[in-house]
């Protein structure tokens, strides 16, 4: 199965990396953009039961993927 990590900013945490490129978008003419958050995503293979799966990544996410004080995460598995 494979398992997806979405990892990003929380929304009160300023995205200066975001923030450019939201500006450059703007720039480049894509005026109705209203907000850019960049994070992290990650494709995973694993094997075993699904609902250990998740609770190993969900472990995994809070101690060592992401920073829980400043980002958000979302796990997606698939079959």
């Amino acid at each position: 199965m494979k398992v997806k990590v979405f990892i990003l900013p929380k929304k009160a945490v300023v995205d200066p990396q975001g923030n450019v490129v939201k500006k450059v978008l703007e720039q480049m003419g894509y005026d109705h953009i209203t907000d850019v958050h960049i994070g992290k995503y990650l494709e995973i293979d694993v094997n075993g039961d699904k609902d250990v799966v998740v609770r190993q990544f969900n472990e995994s996410c809070h101690k060592f993927l992401s920073n829980p004080l400043i980002e958000d995460y979302r796990i997606e598995v698939d079959d």
